[in-house]
């Protein structure tokens, strides 16, 4: 029985898409339930009672009345169904919670409300959300650029002075940690020579050369890191592929060697890469802690450890669901990439 007709390219490659968009959507509902039972269930699986557990939502010089008033918004005696049902309902169409007389209330999407401050957890994450994008874009640009062209020419220089240099620098790059790169460089362009003079994060709205000046220390440390590992990814990946043989294909037939190195050997060369950006960016962009704190950038990686360092756990609930779904938007980008990239996707 001979098979039938396939479907049209178009129509495969909406198909794709939907697959992907549903399959996020149902990634997005599985974050948020391993969220709520790390922070809701685990602890009292651990012994903790419904009083020390509205404790810590509360802070440590909690009162019977907060502790109670916490118990009592957060539902923590109602059965756990219940407890997950308020609080998916909180993120989509927000939350009310009563003290005493005064209440207050979390707007969607409510990631969190602190019962220490008294404040909404995402607007302020939301106003430090440019800070840490403006890191991530910058840092994933050149990354990207400067490891994926180390690769490629370290692939093509296969054993040369060029390849054993670049890939010295690179294991160099992987080995050594951001925080000591960061303070290395502030060390030498803000004392010993002071080119980067008060390194502080300055809008891009007010003042974009300013913006664009005092990120480059930060760019460079961060991109050191993984533009050494893409490097070695890449080469990696383009001695893989130029051996394939339709590369000797594409030669035999006359086809010039950038074509051959561009169209055929880097594309190929780039589906892993791309997954694994995918997944780099959206880390970043859930909070770049380190980079943020040393250069003391008010970002989301800063707010995280200023949460965890005060105790304040509706802020680190609320960041760590962020920052899941980050990753989740992003693995859905990459996802979509891929039937751009690699044309075995659009016609599987």
């Amino acid at each position: 029985m001979t098979p039938g007709p396939a479907a049209p390219a178009p129509i495969r490659v909406t198909a794709y898409i939907i697959r992907r968009v549903i399959a996020a959507i149902f990634l997005v509902l599985v974050v948020s339930a391993v969220t709520f039972l790390i922070f809701f269930w685990i602890p009292k699986l651990g012994g903790q009672t419904t009083t020390q557990l509205a404790t810590q939502y509360v802070g440590k010089d909690a009162n019977p009345d907060s502790v109670a008033a916490v118990k009592k918004n957060l539902g923590l005696d109602l059965p756990l169904y219940e407890q997950y049902w308020h609080f998916i309902k909180a993120i989509v169409m927000g939350a009310d919670y009563k003290f005493g007389p005064d209440a207050a209330h979390c707007s969607a999407p409510c990631f969190g409300y602190s019962f220490k401050s008294h404040v909404e957890v995402w607007p302020q994450i939301e106003q430090r959300i440019p800070v840490t994008l403006s890191l991530a874009i910058g840092a994933a640009v050149i990354w990207v650029v400067s490891g994926v062209a180390i690769g490629v020419v370290s692939a093509l220089k296969r054993g040369s002075l060029i390849d054993r240099l670049s890939m010295g620098v690179a294991l160099a790059g992987v080995s050594l940690p951001i925080y000591f790169t960061g303070m290395v460089l502030l060390g030498l362009f803000s004392y010993k020579w002071p080119i980067w003079v008060n390194v502080q994060y300055v809008g891009f709205l007010s003042n974009p050369g300013q913006w664009a000046w005092n990120l480059i220390l930060p760019w460079i440390s961060l991109a050191f890191l993984y533009s050494a590992l893409y490097a070695r990814l890449t080469r990696a990946g383009m001695l893989e592929t130029m051996g394939e043989d339709y590369i000797r294909t594409a030669r035999a037939k006359g086809l010039p060697e950038r074509v051959v190195v561009g169209k055929h050997g880097l594309r190929a060369a780039l589906t892993p890469i791309i997954t694994i950006f995918g997944m780099d960016f959206g880390l970043l962009i859930g909070g770049a802690v380190i980079t943020e704190t040393v250069f003391s950038f008010p970002g989301i990686g800063a707010y995280a450890v200023q949460a965890i360092t005060d105790n304040d756990l509706p802020k680190v609930l609320g960041v760590t669901m962020v920052a899941a779904l980050f990753i989740v938007v992003c693995n859905l980008v990459v996802d979509l990439l891929y039937a751009a990239i690699d044309p075995r996707v659009r016609f599987s």
